[in-house]
């Protein structure tokens, strides 16, 4: 086996354990509770998970998704997104190569999954999310230098205050809050990752998925609540992979080439 092939297959590994942690912040942070105590336990017959039940994904699938004491199914969410994360983390490698901005896309796919899934869940976006994720991104802008920390940087700031006015403006008009401060908190984190010029086209994105999905619903049912921080993630994954790509078409077209 080759040293590249032995790469991915630790990077995926360690995108499992990444992705079995994840979904502890997804179960716990919502409901305010500690990501290290109390230990794991089966939700219906309360015995502690031991730690041979607890190695990501294969454990689900030696136990052929159901818990060892009761037999009561365990939820596929689990190992669903630890696959995902172990995926993320691999294709990251593949794509960018053993460098930081692998673990960057790394880093910043996982970020966004669990804001999509915990806001389409609770429409809760928890600070460890978006706060935390924002220190990780200024840290890891410091691999490019003072140019990269003061882009990302920027691109924290300027993400903050769009949402922010963004809220204020639709706050004013529709006389009722119209963005959630966890919306706002996440896009500077997306800046911290994307840059500025990233927060538009996340933002863009968001809004124009968002209309497409949640306008036709609004029309059967009124007041309707709309998880915005599943769209922005979407869009944010779209302007980190595709941003630089999108800026150079758009600078095409207004050139008229």
């Amino acid at each position: 086996m080759g040293a590249d092939a032995i790469l991915v297959i630790a990077a995926v590994l360690l995108g499992l354990c990444i992705g079995s942690f994840l979904n502890v912040c997804i179960l716990r942070l919502p409901r305010d509770q500690s990501l290290l105590r109390p230990r794991s336990t089966c939700p219906n017959c309360k015995q502690p998970i031991a730690w041979r039940d607890n190695i990501p994904l294969f454990s689900w699938l030696w136990l052929r998704g159901k818990c060892r004491w009761c037999h009561t199914a365990i939820s596929k969410q689990y190992p669903l997104i630890e696959a995902l994360v172990g995926v993320l983390f691999g294709v990251s490698l593949l794509t960018y190569g053993l460098s930081l901005h692998a673990l960057s896309a790394a880093l910043f796919g996982t970020l966004l999954l669990g804001i999509a899934i915990t806001d389409a869940r609770h429409y809760i976006i928890p600070d460890e999310f978006t706060w935390g994720g924002l220190v990780i991104g200024l840290l890891l802008s410091l691999g490019g230098g003072v140019p990269g920390f003061r882009d990302a940087l920027l691109g924290a700031v300027v993400g903050f205050a769009l949402l922010g006015l963004v809220g204020l403006a639709g706050s004013w008009v529709f006389k009722e809050e119209a963005m959630g401060g966890g919306d706002i908190k996440m896009m500077a984190m997306v800046g911290s990752f994307v840059g500025w010029r990233g927060v538009l086209i996340t933002v863009f994105a968001g809004a124009a998925l968002g209309s497409l999905i949640f306008v036709p619903l609004s029309l059967k049912k009124k007041k309707r609540l709309v998880p915005f921080g599943v769209f922005l993630a979407v869009g944010a994954a779209v302007a980190f992979v595709f941003g630089d790509a999108i800026v150079v078409w758009y600078g095409h077209f207004l050139k008229g080439d």
